[in-house]
C-alpha cells in the first residue's frame, strides 16, 4: 500500500467522514478508533485523531495536546477490550524509515499476547 498523498485522498480522513465503513470501537469529539485492517496481535486498534495531522513530524505546537487525547482514548479502549490488567502496547510509527504508511496520525494498540519487540 503506497502513502497518502494528501487529505482527500486519506484513508483514515474517509473513516473518520464516514464515507468508508469501519467498525468503530470509540468515537468523540477529537478521537476514532477502529480494527487495523492487518493485524499483529489478537487486538489491533487504530486510534487516530478526527482532525488531519499527517504525522508527528508534521504536528504543529497546537496539536500537542491532541496526542493526550488519543492516548487517555487509548487507554481507556485497552481498559474496556480487557487489556490492562496483562499490558499492551502503544506504537506510533513516523515516515517511511519509521513504517508510517497512512499519512495520518495514528497509534497502533495492541494486546491480548505477550508482544515481542520487534526491529
Amino acid at each position: 500500500m503506497a502513502p497518502e498523498k494528501s487529505k482527500s485522498d486519506c484513508i483514515f480522513c474517509k473513516i473518520v467522514s464516514g464515507e468508508i465503513a469501519s467498525n468503530i470501537i470509540y468515537h468523540d469529539a477529537y478521537v476514532i478508533v477502529f480494527p487495523d485492517i492487518n493485524p499483529v496481535a489478537p487486538v489491533h486498534l487504530l486510534v487516530v485523531p478526527v482532525k488531519h495531522v499527517a504525522s508527528l513530524a508534521e504536528m504543529k505546537e497546537a496539536d500537542a495536546a491532541l496526542v493526550g487525547k488519543m492516548v487517555a482514548a487509548a487507554n481507556k479502549v485497552a481498559k474496556e477490550q480487557g487489556l490492562a490488567k496483562n499490558g499492551y502496547r502503544l506504537t506510533i510509527n513516523c515516515g517511511a524509515d519509521g513504517g508510517q504508511l497512512v499519512q495520518h496520525l495514528h497509534i497502533h494498540l495492541m494486546g491480548g499476547r505477550p508482544l515481542k519487540w520487534v526491529n
